[in-house]
């Protein structure tokens, strides 16, 4: 089985990186999770995002907040697909340096880049990235996408009726 990191720069980003873990967890997809600070622990970075691959993993989902380099770091050094998710912190610019930092990542370094504080979006991404050649990881996205769409209709039937 495939599986998905999920990293963060710092242990105040996991109550929204952990609605990434929540939703790989829900499609029954390996993850494993820690802390890889791009700015203080940078040994650690190096280590994890060149042997990532080696070590079983098919995507990284990379959560930051502030100057959130911790992304495009990692795609810099990794074969893998990233996919960013900036987080609006207490150091941050109402979230807009985490999304800026993340999003314009220069020619040949791409990273797919998610909503503010939009984890839950990544780890969607990440499983059919993931699942596409894994037929029950598809077949789990296809029913949670149906759901979404039961959510929208029923929303509409409650609208309507009261016209």
């Amino acid at each position: 089985m495939k599986k998905v990191a999920v990293v963060m720069g710092s242990t105040s980003d996991l109550p929204i990186m952990q609605e990434a873990i929540d939703i790989l967890n829900g499609f029954d997809i390996e993850v494993d999770v820690d802390i890889v600070s791009a700015h203080r622990t940078p040994e650690k970075l190096f280590d994890f995002s060149q042997n990532a691959h080696k070590n079983g993993y098919s995507v990284i989902v990379a959560g930051a907040g502030g100057a959130a380099h911790l992304p495009g770091m990692v795609a810099s050094m990794s074969p893998l697909p990233v996919i960013g998710v900036p987080v609006k912190s207490s150091n941050s610019i109402d979230g807009w340096d985490s999304v800026l930092s993340i999003l314009q990542m220069p020619g040949g370094v791409p990273v797919a880049t998610v909503a503010l504080n939009g984890a839950k979006n990544a780890g969607i991404l990440a499983a059919p990235i993931i699942g596409s050649p894994d037929k029950p990881v598809p077949d789990k996205i296809i029913l949670y996408k149906e759901g979404l769409k039961q959510k929208v209709i029923e929303g509409a039937k409650s609208v309507n009726s009261k016209k």
